[in-house]
């Protein structure tokens, strides 16, 4: 599924090519794109003709485009296949085109491309600029919002393992499994490490691996390990080179040398140095 690296590159390239356009039409050729849209694909298109997008905004892993008229937003969530493509109005349908969008400047469609269907896009109220089925996820941590004190201090009362807590996105959004695992190599934590035993500044050092790391993906266009991660001109992001341990099993850790190790967690994997990321004895 896509983190906050891959989504914020889908941002930007909605940011250059879509904002300031005035929706000629809507078509849905797929209901499930709009299932969350509780009126129907009828009322969606209905509702989006007409309407300019206004700006290309995204907390964690969601991204929203304001629209012009009421305060309101058309949300997209990419699931785990999801692509928003800009392409030229006369280029033929993709395989799985769920959603497409036409200007009234002729210029390139917005296309909701979903394999798998688990993506989802939507209109929504907005509440304080961020739409209403959102509203209850944290700010990311490159948002000014993102308090690094407030963290720390529910960090610590969460009381759970830190990696579960890093993909809590009710505590900090927009981290995934790959960017965890890399942010964990950075900080010199064992996944299972428990958050009530670090202190403030280890937790410091551990959202500065999680800034350094994502930051460093999204120079480099994100992590696309297949063919469904794209920006929105249809190019794969090249991270997947750089990372140091997600995907790297029994390979040798750049640090120190040890095999990396792959963990079953929460049914997926969890990637680590058993040299540089020793799992803590519990006390006594």
């Amino acid at each position: 599924m896509p983190e906050l690296p891959e989504v914020e590159v889908v941002r930007r390239g909605l940011a250059q090519w879509v904002v300031g356009r005035e929706i000629a039409s809507a078509e849905v050729l797929h209901p499930r794109a709009v299932r969350r849209h509780l009126p129907g694909a009828d009322e969606f298109a209905a509702r989006l003709k007409g309407r300019t997008v206004l700006s290309a905004e995204r907390r964690g892993k969601y991204l929203w485009l304001p629209l012009s008229g009421a305060p309101e937003a058309l949300l997209a969530h990419l699931g785990m296949s999801g692509q928003l493509l800009v392409v030229d109005p006369q280029a033929p349908p993709e395989k799985h085109l769920r959603v497409r969008l036409r200007f009234e400047d002729g210029g390139p469609d917005l296309r909701f491309v979903d394999q798998r269907t688990f993506g989802h896009v939507m209109l929504t109220p907005l509440v304080n600029g961020v739409p209403e089925p959102i509203a209850h996820i944290a700010p990311d941590p490159f948002e000014a919002a993102f308090d690094d004190e407030e963290f720390a201090r529910r960090l610590r009362a969460r009381r759970t393992e830190v990696k579960r807590a890093l993909l809590d996105q009710s505590l900090i959004s927009g981290v995934g499994n790959i960017y965890a695992d890399e942010a964990l190599w950075i900080s010199r934590l064992h996944w299972a490490r428990p958050t009530q035993t670090l202190t403030k500044p280890k937790i410091a050092e551990l959202l500065a691996a999680v800034r350094t790391v994502m930051a460093a993906a999204l120079r480099q266009g994100g992590t696309s390990f297949d063919s469904l991660y794209v920006n929105v001109n249809g190019e794969s992001g090249y991270f997947e080179r750089s990372l140091e341990v997600y995907g790297r099993r029994d390979l040798p850790c750049s640090r120190c040398g040890a095999a990396i190790r792959r963990e079953a967690f929460m049914n997926r994997s969890s990637y680590s140095c058993p040299r540089c990321q020793r799992r803590q004895r519990p006390a006594g």
